[in-house]
């Protein structure tokens, strides 16, 4: 039975100078309303003990902008800047309900520039998106075409480190679950081989950022020459940029793909529970780490297989998949990382990552 799920269509687009104008002006007060809200409530509690919420922040938002001081936040549509205390309202709740840490400052630099509108900021007519506070509608690479019948609820503005804009446009989707699927299949996370399947097949890393570290490193060094506030290092920042910005997209490319091959083939995805956060803490790792992006494949299995109706069952982390037989069950006492193949004393023969990929598979079956 088909089900309606809320999903997201991200495009490029290339605003005139009028409206990365208003867009620049707009981001700039999202950030400063973020960060007055967060240092009032952060004051509030630190100090008196008590908490300020969504509403009276929104009410405080009202007074900021009949003050000398911030009445330029008039002249930016009041929709984003409600959405950035909804926002800042949801990371406090994550950060009560010990979800999340506490809500930090959003900085100029680093953090990401977005804005933003729901249904009442925009207009939507004929496959034209118009933002309030702009005459003319988006110019949008429609790289792909939105649901038939599909209307936006909200739609999402950003421009990255390498000045491209985007926006994301959610609508509800109707998706229809795929055909059940006999085969299972365990999944283990490696650095060599990104994932190893039960079924024997290893799927080689990319290892997008070692191919243009190289490329990278050159750049950064271009970029350490310059002086700071110069119009030199901006150009040389922005070309380190597009060099990161070209190592997610491929990645994120190459891992959709993989994650959409899994759950079309498989009804059943076992992956262990691995804690990313604190393995990259291992120096001699953590730059492999990051590049497989095992966190990322996760994310997109979770959400892929619940839409398609398929069943992703995660296994403790700390279950022995590399030291135990996957054919008689029997646990080796040590199994140094050096080791790739080895035997049983039953008298198989295993290849290190399938026979984790096989007990994955075998220990998820057993906690469905």
């Amino acid at each position: 039975m088909a089900q309606i799920v809320k999903r997201a269509y991200k495009y490029r687009f290339h605003p005139t100078p009028e409206q990365a104008s208003e867009l620049a002006r707009t981001f700039g007060c999202v950030r400063l309303v973020y960060n007055k809200a967060l240092e009032e409530r952060t004051r509030a509690y630190t100090q008196d003990g008590r908490k300020i919420s969504y509403v009276q922040s929104s009410g405080r938002l009202t007074e900021w902008k009949r003050t000398e001081e911030l009445a330029f936040l008039n002249e930016v549509s009041s929709v984003p800047l409600q959405q950035a205390l909804r926002h800042l309202q949801a990371a406090f709740a994550n950060f009560f309900a010990k979800h999340a840490r506490y809500p930090v400052f959003k900085s100029r630099k680093k953090s990401r520039l977005s804005a933003e509108y729901t249904r009442s900021a925009f207009r939507w007519r004929d496959g034209a998106l118009t933002l309030a506070k702009m005459d003319a509608p988006l110019d949008i690479v429609w790289s792909r075409p939105l649901p038939e019948g599909a209307r936006p609820s909200t739609v999402t503005v950003s421009r990255d480190a390498a000045g491209r804009w985007f926006i994301s446009i959610l609508v509800e989707e109707r998706i229809r679950p795929l055909d059940p699927a006999e085969a299972m299949v365990g999944v283990d996370a490696g650095i060599t081989a990104l994932v190893t399947l039960s079924t024997g097949e290893k799927i080689t890393n990319p290892r997008h950022e070692r191919a243009n570290r190289t490329r990278l490193a050159k750049a950064q060094r271009a970029l350490a020459r310059t002086t700071k506030g110069s119009a030199n290092r901006a150009r040389a920042r922005l070309k380190v940029a597009r060099i990161y910005a070209r190592i997610t997209d491929r990645r994120r490319d190459f891992l959709h793909k993989l994650s959409t091959r899994l759950v079309r083939e498989n009804q059943v995805i076992a992956v262990e529970d691995l804690t990313v956060r604190n393995m990259v803490r291992n120096r001699k790792l953590a730059r492999a780490i990051s590049d497989a992006s095992w966190r990322e494949l996760r994310s997109m299995l979770e959400y892929k297989a619940q839409w398609y109706g398929r069943e992703l069952v995660t296994v403790d982390r700390w279950f022995p998949s590399s030291k135990l037989c996957s054919a008689c069950g029997t646990l080796q006492e040590a199994m140094p990382l050096n080791v790739r193949e080895w035997e049983c004393a039953c008298g198989a023969s295993h290849d290190r990552d399938v026979n984790a990929a096989r007990n994955i598979l075998a220990a998820g079956l057993a906690e469905r």
